[in-house]
């Protein structure tokens, strides 16, 4: 298969139209399974690997021979970040709703914003700190509506589940900042293989401290670990990265607002989990606030918007 030559013929906005649907399935999924969380989020990036692995180290054997120990080191703190927010944000979806799950994982943006400006010493514009206020307010609004509405989910903890879901877009903001110089560097594929290696040793690490076995799965619950690896994770955000070098990165980050509208359209047909009042009119407000930050400047979106991995979610 030449890759090269079918991204030649591969419009970018198709593309990018098709990872968001792809990156939409991956809540689905999730609630789908009855694999423990970690479980879910170890078996997604293992099988991942397993299917870069092997091109990366045919194609690209020379860039892992020049990456330079820093830009290493970096690497695996990208790889424990994704890790968190894999495993945070697949727990969340025990808890609350996959409308506010995804919704407030998608809020990365903001963190981003913020880490930026607190470590990198960017430049917060005006228009940029309202959005993030504004998503701020919708998510406290979302959560207290959730609380307030009883809304019951395999335990009935939305607050807690919410909290994860951010807890989850905070490690992907630290890994997306960690990421950001060594991509400069780094070829895409020999990076992304790098991290998924860490992120699955650290994932592994997690399943072996909370006691759960790695077999006696049923054949189901492999099918649906080898969808998520290959729905939202290659076929969504790996192709994202692809297109973050053919579409301006404002446009690439609006777009992945679509994953949450797709998610609780799915979650409503395939779920049937009909979202709150509070979810909507909360998830509207974050989503808004979150399309500002992205578009506050033109370098706003930038590869951090989009996930260089796969997963968020």
């Amino acid at each position: 298969m030449n890759v090269a030559a079918i991204g030649r013929r591969t419009p970018p906005l198709a593309a990018l139209a098709l990872s968001v649907v792809a990156l939409s399935t991956s809540a689905i999924l999730v609630r789908y399974s009855a694999a423990p969380s970690v479980i879910k989020a170890f078996y997604r990036v293992v099988i991942t690997v397993g299917v870069l692995a092997p091109w990366a180290l045919t194609r690209y054997r020379g860039d892992f021979g020049r990456l330079r120990p820093r830009d290493a080191l970096l690497a695996g703190v990208t790889g424990v970040a994704l890790a968190v927010h894999f495993a945070a944000w697949f727990e969340s979806l025990e808890w609350t709703s996959v409308a506010a799950s995804v919704t407030l994982v998608q809020s990365q943006p903001l963190f981003v914003a913020v880490g930026a400006w607190a470590l990198l010493d960017e430049r917060v514009t005006r228009r940029r700190a309202v959005g993030i206020l504004v998503a701020v307010s919708g998510m406290v609004a979302m959560s207290l509506g959730e609380l307030g509405s009883g809304v019951a989910l395999a335990g009935g903890r939305p607050l807690y589940g919410n909290a994860l879901a951010v807890l989850a877009a905070v490690a992907f903001a630290g890994y997306a900042l960690a990421g950001r110089s060594i991509r400069q560097r780094v070829s895409l594929v020999p990076y992304v293989t790098v991290v998924y290696v860490v992120c699955a040793v650290a994932l592994l690490a997690l399943v072996i401290h909370q006691g759960h076995s790695l077999t006696g799965y049923p054949p189901r619950e492999w099918a649906l670990f080898a969808a998520m690896a290959l729905g939202p994770g290659l076929a969504g955000h790996t192709v994202i990265n692809w297109v973050l070098a053919h579409v301006d990165s404002s446009v690439v980050s609006v777009s992945l607002l679509g994953e949450p509208l797709g998610s609780t359209l799915l979650a409503l047909v395939l779920l049937s989990e009909v979202p709150t009042l509070a979810t909507v009119v909360g998830g509207a407000v974050v989503l808004l606030g979150i399309a500002v930050t992205s578009t506050s400047d033109p370098g706003a979106g930038d590869e951090s918007g989009a996930d260089p991995v796969p997963d968020g979610a």
